[in-house]
């Protein structure tokens, strides 16, 4: 029996990946073939798994990827050879998104669909400018409309003298280009010209920005300030609460253009705690990591584990991938013996949490040579058996430094870091176009690669490093080096960013 097929038409929210749905991120995740917007934030597509087939069909103006007409039969034909097919959309895709003009062709084609909401940039964006759509004091109404129309027109199906004539807040999408036309015809219908007028573009990205006018004046000042889309335009008094409400565009990185060079899978922590501060920020991974090149003697190392006195990991990865291999092996936590463990640093000793594992030695410097010198104080370490998992490309630190202590180490190579190939989100392309003000790295693996990359470095921008190793290849490869985080876990890497921007 074939597999039935299905598409989801999905709302992906107006651009702050904290806004998507659940469900969205449930579809995105389970994805044979992921159909996506030029609005969509960027990092959603990431979520999509291992083999799932990538399709841009994003549109921007007369600029359109695909038809219209050739994406929806290209999403009927999907669904019909059995595949589970995420159309993914800007906003909510109901709200000018053409959802209801695909809906209708998947019904009519006969195949499974299901609409899954979003939260609309209609709302959000206002409210991430600090602008209430409606307040007591000012308005109880909303209207809501699109400017993509030209309203000079002969055939536009908006009434500007009924919108002009409508009280409360009104909001409308994508009329940046057509801003005069649109607020000389709403005055010629008889809005008042003084009436506060903002326009946010990129709303709740951290590339947002926001201008404030009147209607008579917004168009003059989207000429002067060389304003562009994507933006949404909020008409009313509610305008005035931005003020003091505004709550976005006030945070210590605010502006800052930071690049995070780990892992897609690692990034996300560093990335959500930067633009938490307000940085904006974009993923440009230069390192992946992948199986061993020798797994069989990998998870021998794994089914030994009982044998050992301790067990030393420098790296999340390493505990991730061992105990991937240990569970594998064994159904009872139990089997792992009666092994002490080490760890480099608290980001590993989280990981290890997460299989509700402690920690028995852990050293106040969060570097290889840290953990030696820990190793040196506790204990006699001569004849104990320890069991280093680690990555293909680790130092030598650990091993030397217990080996001269007389402990015998055995190391279990739990995976290797290569050089990330693939760019589906484009930052290498926009790092060439916008440049950033500072580039941070989590390894020295990470500065090498970017280094190797060949991109062109830009004025005034700097490096960051999470830890002394780091900092060298740094200053040996990319250069530009700023500071250095005075511990090696990603929130004190960035709070000394903060702290670096604010002196």
């Amino acid at each position: 029996m074939s597999k039935e097929g299905i598409c989801y038409l999905i709302g992906g929210g107006p651009g702050d990946i904290g806004l998507v749905t659940l469900k969205a991120k449930s579809c995105i995740e389970t994805a044979d073939v992921l159909v996506y917007d030029a609005l969509s934030s960027a990092e959603l597509v990431n979520w999509a798994p291992e083999g799932c087939e990538k399709i841009y069909g994003g549109k921007r103006a007369d600029n359109h990827a695909i038809p219209q007409g050739e994406l929806n039969q290209l999403l009927v034909d999907k669904v019909k050879e059995g595949k589970k097919v995420v159309r993914l959309k800007g906003g909510d895709p109901m709200i000018f998104g053409r959802g209801g003009e695909e809906a209708a062709e998947l019904a009519e084609a006969g195949v499974r669909y299901e609409i899954v909401p979003g939260i609309s940039s209609s709302i959000a964006g206002p409210c991430y400018a600090g602008i209430p759509v409606t307040h007591r004091d000012h308005c109880s109404q909303l209207t809501i409309f699109t400017g993509h129309e030209d309203p000079t027109k002969g055939e536009s199906s908006l009434d500007y003298k009924h919108l002009a004539a409508t009280p409360g807040t009104k909001v409308f999408l994508m009329g940046v280009k057509r801003m005069r036309e649109i607020t000389n015809e709403l005055i010629k219908g008889g809005q008042d010209p003084d009436t506060p007028m903002a326009l946010t573009r990129w709303a709740t990205t951290t590339k947002q920005s926001t201008i404030e006018g009147t209607v008579a004046t917004i168009a003059d000042i989207v000429d002067q300030t060389g304003f562009r889309s994507p933006a949404v335009a909020v008409i009313g008094d509610v305008v005035k609460e931005r003020a003091q409400i505004n709550w976005f565009e006030t945070r210590p990185l605010w502006g800052k253009k930071i690049v995070v060079t780990r892992t897609r899978t690692q990034a996300g922590v560093l990335s959500e705690l930067l633009a938490q501060e307000g940085a904006d920020v974009f993923e440009l991974p230069t390192i992946r990591i992948t199986e061993p090149a020798d797994r069989m003697e990998f998870v021998e190392s794994v089914a030994a584990v009982h044998k050992y006195d301790w067990l030393v990991f420098t790296s999340p990865n390493g505990v991730e991938r061992f105990f991937d291999a240990f569970f594998k092996a064994y159904d009872d936590a139990r089997s792992i013996g009666g092994a002490k463990i080490a760890v480099v640093g608290p980001g590993t000793a989280k990981k290890l949490k997460e299989y509700h594992l402690g920690v028995d030695l852990m050293p106040e410097t969060y570097v290889a040579e840290g953990l030696v010198e820990a190793f040196s104080k506790k204990e006699d370490v001569e004849n104990l058996t320890m069991l280093w998992i680690r990555g293909n490309d680790a130092r030598r630190t650990v091993y030397e430094g217990l080996n001269a202590m007389g402990a015998i180490v055995d190391e279990c190579i739990a995976y290797e870091t290569v050089k990330e190939t693939e760019d589906p989100t484009g930052a290498q392309e926009r790092f060439r176009k916008e440049g950033a003000d500072m580039v941070t790295f989590t390894s020295a693996s990470t500065a090498e690669n970017f280094h190797e990359l060949g991109l062109p470095w830009p004025e005034h921008c700097v490096s960051a490093s999470m830890g002394p190793v780091t900092s060298k290849a740094i200053e040996e490869t990319v250069g530009h080096l700023a500071l250095e985080a005075p511990k090696s876990t990603i929130p004190d890497f960035v709070e000394a960013i903060v702290d670096y921007y604010q002196k």
